[in-house]
């Protein structure tokens, strides 16, 4: 492609990004300004008129969907495949390099990438070794604390010990680490951690990469967190070709380690580089832009920017308040529904925002009711189902004999005469020899003295036998054709098909596990499990479904959608109530409803509810409207008058009184009638509103003979039999029906 074709229909800003010097460059992006057309054009240009070896480029993104649509149009820009370019994400590009470069970190090139649940699994066994109550010190807290060091490079022995729980923290750092090494396995901060390690401390592999990698690319500059910074610092050099494209305005990741003041010290780290700013929005009409600019100047110390449309078009932004949570959900859906009806939007157009993943019970519930096709974002994801984590666990230890995490979940699954008992020995007489668990099993294989005799010993033989014939065939065999062998050695098909609906379920997502694996022809173990393991919530998001997208306002950057409905607009929600007293944090909130406004193109709802129920049950709690729309200039507003947050009850209050029923909106959606075959429906919105024909009651504590203590969330009837909804305590929320759950109730006095 000539340089004229690549430029066409670029305003000025962005042809002076793509055509900058290789040098130090730092584009500060507005929302919908065109952003991923500079990066993909960057490269093109690179390629076409400066004649950059494609290997010699790197682009970085933050989800392997931006990675591969960023290729795709590379590639149509300049109609030919580029052979070597690499794009993709910080961890695979980290997990790529220490695959080659394993030996100079002390890791052997087969590890595991552990997810979340894996590593809260060797937390919890760090706990017990250093004799720390699981429940008491809440392993999250601990993988978290440790996960932030690992963002900031600081390693188990540097563990800051200024007071008591430092020191816990410090120890449970250096054991974790102890046991991801011994399990050949890493997680997701590891990555870009011994990558930072692996350029830092070894200059003549820094010096390769730098010479392979002459010219650098990364999207969402203002996402990366210090390790990041650091790893693109060291891979670039001084003299590097480094262009780096942020908006610190959209900078809503602090709680994974994101700075955007990562573009501050870009500037600060390198002072001569160029810096451009791109203003034109191609997405969002004025009156958005103008909203959104309007909460975000609240913020100090930003880079301001004037953002412009292109588009003259536009209505104004529809504020509308709702007596409670149910009432906010009718509304929403009964409006998506109308503008569909009348011909003026599809469902798959439409997107409902929250702040927190409580938010979505009520809208849900709703959207079932009114038959209405809907796709949550960040609900259960499908590498994340039991039945799919099982069969990886069986793939992964095939891998990876030292992964002493998924040897335990698939030693018994399904059972083979492997209990409790005979897994807790066999975990003794590995500790003692120190060996992992495969390698005892392969111990006993060979006659060596054990504490096994009889059915245990037969069993463990057996499972061990199996798993060295699947090693001895990775090599050789597809991962398709391997998956179908587990299955049908271990009739794990027949295991999870129990003949309920949530069995067939099972079958079908293990099925679709099947198809996907066998679709990925000779590909490697290590590299199909590689890929599982990085996938992420948005990755999966299929825009061709007609249906209602419902997301976090987190999940919602690098999205767009004609109508976008925010939800929840009350302080305490958003503004969330954990920032009300932190400036810092507050300012985030700003960005993330900076973001939510401006992922719309044509219409913008904002809703908020007088009552919102919480987990207490009762009429719920009288809120005090969000501060965001009061910074929103009312003539960019129509609909519902914004309260002032002086006036009423203080929020958090409880709402006291009968209150008057009102004429029924036209978005109500009438509950379906009782018929003689099919029982009247009793609606549950988030935690309240228990039927008055239940035998239960909203916050009445239960207890179930295998789960525990818990707490009735919610209650419905379902074919003449009541469906609850209960948080236990050690087990999350489950779903059980009261016919034949043995639950028993608690503090009745």
């Amino acid at each position: 492609m000539s340089q004229p074709n690549l430029l066409d229909g670029l305003n000025d800003q962005q042809k002076a990004a793509i055509t900058a010097p290789p040098a130090a460059t730092l584009v500060i992006a507005g929302p919908g300004s065109g952003k991923t057309a500079v990066l993909t054009r960057r490269v093109a240009y690179l390629v076409s008129q400066l004649r950059v070896p494609p290997h010699q480029i790197m682009a970085v993104t933050f989800t392997n969907k931006a990675a591969r649509e960023m290729l795709e149009r590379i590639e149509h820009l300049l109609g030919e495949n580029l052979h070597g370019l690499t794009v993709g994400t910080f961890h695979a590009i980290c997990a790529r390099i220490l695959r080659r470069e394993a030996a100079h970190v002390g890791i052997s090139a087969a590890f595991t990438i552990y997810d979340t649940d894996d590593q809260l699994n060797v937390i919890r066994q760090a706990l017990a070794e250093q004799g720390l109550d699981e429940d008491r010190s809440q392993p999250r807290k601990f993988l978290n604390a440790i996960s932030n060091a690992k963002n900031e490079l600081i390693t188990a022995d540097a563990y800051p010990q200024g007071n008591y729980q430092d020191r816990q923290i410090a120890q449970v750092y250096e054991r974790y680490q102890a046991l991801l090494r011994a399990a050949n396995a890493l997680d997701f901060d590891d990555l870009l951690m011994y990558s930072v390690q692996l350029f830092r401390d070894h200059a003549d592999v820094r010096r390769d990469y730098q010479a392979r990698y002459a010219h650098i690319l990364v999207d969402e500059f203002q996402d990366t967190n210090t390790a990041q910074y650091k790893l693109v610092q060291l891979l670039a050099g001084s003299e590097g070709s480094l262009f780096c494209v942020g908006d610190p305005d959209q900078s809503v990741y602090r709680f994974r380690g994101a700075d955007y003041r990562n573009l501050a010290y870009f500037q600060r780290d390198y002072p001569n580089a160029n810096v451009i700013l791109l203003e034109q929005n191609y997405r969002s009409h004025q009156i958005i832009l103008d909203a959104a600019m309007a909460i975000i100047d609240k913020n100090t110390d930003r880079i301001r920017k004037q953002l412009r449309a292109t588009r003259r078009d536009g209505t104004k932004i529809a504020l509308k308040q709702l007596s409670d949570d149910e009432d906010e959900a009718q509304y929403i859906v009964w409006t998506i529904r109308e503008a569909v009806r009348i011909g003026r939007y599809a469902y798959k157009e439409c997107a409902v925002m929250f702040r927190t993943n409580a938010q979505s019970r009520a809208l849900e519930e709703t959207f079932i009711r009114a038959n209405v096709p809907y796709k949550l974002i960040g609900g259960v994801r499908f590498y994340s189902r039991r039945e799919i984590k099982d069969l990886l666990a069986y793939l992964r230890a095939i891998q990876n004999p030292n992964d002493d995490v998924s040897m335990r979940r698939i030693i018994n699954t399904p059972p083979r005469g492997i209990g409790k008992t005979t897994l807790g020995k066999l975990e003794d007489w590995a500790l003692s020899r120190n060996q992992s668990l495969s390698d005892a099993l392969s111990a006993l294989r060979s006659g060596q003295p054990s504490p096994f005799t009889g059915k245990a010993l037969s069993a463990l033989e057996s499972f061990a036998a199996t798993l060295e014939v699947w090693r001895n065939l990775r090599d050789t065999m597809a991962v398709g054709t391997l998956l179908r062998d587990v299955l049908d050695q271990t009739a794990y098909l027949q295991y999870i098909n129990d003949g309920t609906p949530e069995g067939k379920e099972k079958v079908e997502n293990v099925q679709e596990l099947a198809r996907v694996a066998e679709a990925q022809g000779n590909k490697p173990l290590a590299l199909y499990l590689e890929d599982i393991a990085l996938i992420a919530d948005v990755d999966t998001y299929d825009d061709s479904a007609d249906s209602v997208v419902l997301l976090t306002l987190h999940a919602a950057k690098g999205l767009e959608f004609p109508v976008v409905f925010i939800v929840g607009l009350e302080e305490g929600l958003l503004p969330h109530a954990q920032s009300l007293e932190d400036e810092e944090q507050l300012a985030e909130e700003r960005r993330l409803m900076y973001v939510g406004l401006t992922r719309a193109k044509e219409q913008v709802y904002l809703t908020w509810a007088m009552r919102r129920a919480g987990y207490g049950g009762g009429l719920g709690e009288r809120t005090l409207v969000s501060r965001f729309l009061e910074d929103i200039p009312p003539e960019l507003t129509t609909g519902s008058p914004v309260p002032k947050r002086g006036a009423g009850a203080a929020f958090a209050t409880r709402w006291e009184g009968d209150r008057a029923t009102p004429p029924r909106p036209a978005w109500r959606i009438p509950q379906p009638q009782a018929t003689a075959s099919a029982p009247r429906r009793e609606r549950a919105v988030s935690s309240a509103n228990i039927s008055t024909n239940s035998l239960y009651r909203s916050g009445q504590r239960v207890y179930h003979d295998k789960l525990g203590e818990g707490v009735i969330i919610a209650s419905r009837f379902v074919d003449g039999d009541e469906e609850l909804d209960i948080r236990f305590e050690k087990h999350g929320l489950k779903r059980l029906f009261a016919s034949i759950a043995p639950l028993r109730m608690l503090d009745e006095d």
